[in-house]
């Protein structure tokens, strides 16, 4: 037992200690503490300042890599950092740095209610001050945003771009009322008396009917969202702890009634200006149109495409080993150039 113990912290050291594309470093060295005094696991209250006052966000940091830091986006609007927990299993051992994080309104973050602060500029400028107080820069940041994730990533990088070193868009299209589109084409797909039962709740703005929800959730996100057959915990406790009111005020009452503020979002026609290198990934069974995700790799100057053939809109889940083999050969082919 002692023999094979051993042998796997020695393979461990040497993974660490041979990878040419991040560096050479120690185990310890990538674990090593970057603040001083108590200790405590990585996580960090960063202050941001707003335009109605400043609040904290919850971040919490894996590893120490001044070549690779990674900044994860989640979901939602209004979701939280826990459904990308599964990047923990394959980041970490690759020597990069990641990060986790909370969007403000978010349940880990402070929850103001001041409506105001629930605007896609406003949360491009919190993650411009996030990535400040974590000392990431065009030298080894990296932005992976997934669905809302990836609308507030394409929106930083429009803006910010100068202090990217990749970029990756995970299951998003770059059009909110080409989404839209596409998601009536998935709806008719499903049987006639499906559609018409949802349509009937939908009609009366019963969103929150449970019988409704219980059928948008065994017909749709069982099959589009994620298609494990159990749930991981993860994802679990993202969804229990959404923020509904930003969720709506920003997406919609449902996957099928798009609205909000995000209804009209649109910068398909400005992705020619992102000249950072960028991963789009695609899934077969996504919410999102995986060809339109492919489309918009050949809109980037330096885009590329990553398919998930039996993934759907958490294609790290269902997926995960294509999704994070595919991420994973993006960002060290970026830190290599």
């Amino acid at each position: 037992m002692k023999k094979l113990l051993y042998l796997f912290i020695t393979c461990i050291a040497l993974a660490f200690t041979s990878c040419t594309q991040t560096g050479n470093y120690t185990v310890k060295s990538y674990f090593a503490p970057v603040d001083t005094g108590v200790q405590v696991a990585g996580i960090k209250m960063v202050s941001v300042q707003t335009p109605v006052g400043k609040f904290k966000v919850w971040t919490k940091r894996f590893g120490n890599n001044p070549r690779i830091k990674i900044l994860l986006l989640h979901g939602g609007p209004a979701l939280t950092h826990e459904y990308m927990e599964c990047f923990e299993s394959f980041f970490p051992k690759e020597g990069f740095e990641m990060v986790e994080y909370d969007q403000l309104g978010s349940y880990y973050s402070d929850q103001p209610r001041d409506s105001s602060l629930w605007t896609t500029p406003r949360f491009v400028e919190e993650v411009e001050q996030v990535r400040k107080a974590l000392d990431m820069d065009s030298t080894n940041f990296y932005l992976l945003g997934n669905s809302w994730g990836g609308i507030l990533a394409m929106q930083y990088a429009l803006k910010y771009q100068k202090n990217l070193k990749g970029l990756i868009i995970c299951n998003m299209m770059a059009s909110m009322p080409a989404y839209e589109k596409y998601n009536g084409t998935l709806r008719t797909q499903m049987r006639k008396s499906l559609v018409d039962s949802l349509t009937a709740f939908e009609n009366k703005g019963m969103y929150k009917d449970s019988v409704y929800q219980a059928l948008v959730f065994s017909e749709y996100y069982n099959k589009h969202l994620c298609r494990l057959p159990e749930w991981p915990d993860p994802v679990l406790r993202a969804f229990k702890h959404v923020n509904e009111q930003i969720y709506v005020m920003m997406q919609g009452p449902s996957e099928f009634k798009t609205g909000g503020r995000l209804i009209k979002w649109d910068v398909s026609k400005e992705l020619k200006n992102i000249a950072v290198p960028t991963l789009t990934v695609g899934a077969k069974y996504d919410t999102m149109d995986p060809e339109y995700m492919k489309w918009m790799s050949t809109q980037l100057p330096k885009g590329s495409y990553l398919y998930c053939p039996n993934g759907s809109h958490l294609a790290m889940w269902d997926d995960q080993k294509v999704f994070m083999n595919g991420v994973i050969k993006f960002i060290k082919r970026v830190d290599d150039e």
